[in-house]
């Protein structure tokens, strides 16, 4: 069944030039090329975007092989030469990697590394108009000139604006604080000028990404219950709680902090256009349980677009098979929509007297 994304896409294709959608390949011992591969093993999927696959045509073939999955692809030197209606692979390097389905080592994060380096090189030329990246090992990536603990991190030295980890679907939208930090260093990470600058960059992602004109934000506590008033923890009381008055005092439709162990359970989240938690977990254990494949990872705040699905290399069924690629489907129908979304908000803010058309 075509994804909510896929029909709104296709409503505007004939209008608009078919979007070149980049696609970093991730840890070739994990999932990553199965679940591209599947996805695009749809040819209606060549309907919605142009394909551009940053690997090799031997690794793909390679793959698309033992794994049994009938794709067609079209080899190119680089992005600028992708064909319309192909799928498009992107030679980054010539020679045939030794591939260990399940296994993390070195090779694996070599290949990754320069499957994403060169995409986003093409993403910052303009060569292709969007990126969704397969999962990666971050601890494989790990080398001389790449020390990041994710693609979030690289993403945003390589491309303009603040980043943040925003995790996506239709009904449901977790931003958080901090994210590739350790749970025991996150109060000490979080501050006024933070927490300002997350809410600026989710309040704008939602105007600009998703047609939602006044976004509402609600924030969660650091604590067990907010702090309880100073009883378990200060940081609630002396960071949180003023900065949200602030804020709202200035217009801000932003809201808490609010006890992270009833929010999600008792629906409040429903109330709220976005959540920002604090820390990692506090924001993606309930975030992955509501929504658990039907998820998007989206940087937002950036000058580019990039998704990525919700798992990540799954070394445990790799080169058996049995990946499901529903995840990353969504992540490229994301990448489309958001996209489309924002060429839409440039447009009408360059002209004002077509904003009425923006939604809620």
């Amino acid at each position: 069944m075509l994804t909510i994304y896929a029909v709104k896409v296709k409503n505007n294709m004939e209008e608009e030039e078919k979007i070149k959608l980049g696609i970093s390949i991730g840890d070739l011992n994990g999932i990553g090329c199965e679940v591209v591969l599947k996805t695009f093993e749809d040819s209606r999927m060549l309907d919605f975007c142009t394909p551009v696959i940053f690997a090799s045509n031997k690794t793909v073939s390679f793959q698309k092989k033992e794994l049994g999955i009938e794709v067609n692809y079209h080899g190119i030197q680089e992005a600028s030469k992708a064909l319309d209606g192909k799928i498009n692979v992107v030679n980054v390097w010539k020679e045939v990697p030794t591939v260990t389905f399940g296994e993390s080592n070195n090779e694996g994060g070599k290949y990754a590394i320069k499957s994403l380096r060169t995409a986003v090189n093409a993403l910052k030329n303009d060569e292709i108009d969007a990126l969704v990246t397969a999962p990666i090992n971050k601890n494989n990536i790990q080398a001389d000139d790449f020390k990041f603990p994710g693609h979030t991190d690289f993403l945003a030295q390589q491309l303009e604006g603040e980043s943040l980890m925003f995790m996506v679907t239709d009904e449901l939208k977790v931003g958080l604080l901090t994210d590739h930090v350790a749970v025991k260093d996150a109060p000490a990470a979080i501050n006024a000028i933070l927490i300002r600058n997350k809410v600026r960059t989710i309040e704008k992602s939602l105007r600009m990404d998703f047609k939602i004109r006044a976004p509402k934000i609600a924030l969660l506590g650091i604590n067990p219950h907010s702090g309880d008033n100073g009883v378990i923890g200060k940081e609630d009381d002396e960071v949180l709680k003023p900065v949200i008055k602030e804020m709202s005092d200035a217009g801000h439709l932003v809201f808490g902090p609010y006890s992270a162990d009833s929010f999600f359970g008792s629906d409040s989240y429903k109330n709220f256009d976005a959540v920002l938690a604090a820390y990692h977990d506090q924001g993606l254990i309930p975030f992955k349980t509501l929504s658990f494949g039907k998820g998007v990872n989206f940087t937002a705040g950036l000058s580019k677009v990039r998704t990525s699905p919700d798992h990540g290399t799954a070394y445990e069924i790799a080169g058996k098979g049995k990946a499901d690629h529903s995840s990353f489907k969504e992540a490229v129908f994301m990448a489309l929509q958001i996209f489309r979304n924002r060429k839409e908000y440039q447009e009408l803010t360059e002209n004002p007297l077509q904003k009425q058309r923006v939604r809620r």
